[in-house]
């Protein structure tokens, strides 16, 4: 009798939306200290910073049944003067990023509610490593810089391919991209 190998087990939907909810926020804080300290090691003990205190925290959730299982993705976004937007603390959780739709998802809830909230400039500062990612999705590289000791990209998003989505709070479902 032969066995499949293990395969851990992914959600077969998740839920991309504004993190409204106490659990939701800590997950999402969860998630950027295993993303950027422990496994980057860009910051020591915790990312937190200034911008916490005004940015709007996004997740994505993994999906059991019907009720939402775990934050599994983050990204933050705040306004910086009228109009002018940031995304930063983009981070999805190692045992998904092969789940190939959450990274994009969260860009676009990001983007496009921003986009709903009068944003006419939405900007990142992107790992270099990612910055194909984010050209795929219509941003183009404004400047190249190094930011905590690592090569970044910092992006604008082209909103014409993001049109205003405004119930951020209960966000959009997604699936997993299919395997090639």
């Amino acid at each position: 009798m032969m066995f499949e190998p293990f395969r851990p087990f992914t959600a077969a939907e998740f839920r991309v939306k504004y993190a409204t909810e106490a659990w939701e926020k800590r997950g999402a804080a969860r998630l950027r200290r295993q993303v950027f300290c422990a496994e980057q090691g860009l910051f020591e003990g915790d990312d937190r910073d200034g911008i916490d205190d005004i940015a709007t925290p996004i997740v994505a959730l993994s999906l059991l049944g019907v009720a939402a299982g775990d934050v599994v993705g983050t990204v933050r976004i705040h306004e910086e003067a009228p109009g002018l937007w940031w995304g930063s603390r983009l981070a999805v959780a190692a045992d998904h990023r092969s789940v190939g739709s959450l990274g994009p998802a969260l860009i676009r809830l990001a983007v496009s509610s921003a986009h709903a909230r009068g944003c006419t400039r939405f900007l990142a500062h992107v790992q270099s490593q990612n910055g194909l990612l984010f050209r795929r999705m219509r941003w183009r590289v404004v400047d190249e810089i190094e930011l905590l000791g690592r090569p970044h990209l910092k992006m604008e998003a082209d909103l014409s391919y993001y049109p205003p989505f405004v119930d951020a709070e209960a966000g959009f479902q997604t699936l997993p991209r299919k395997a090639a």
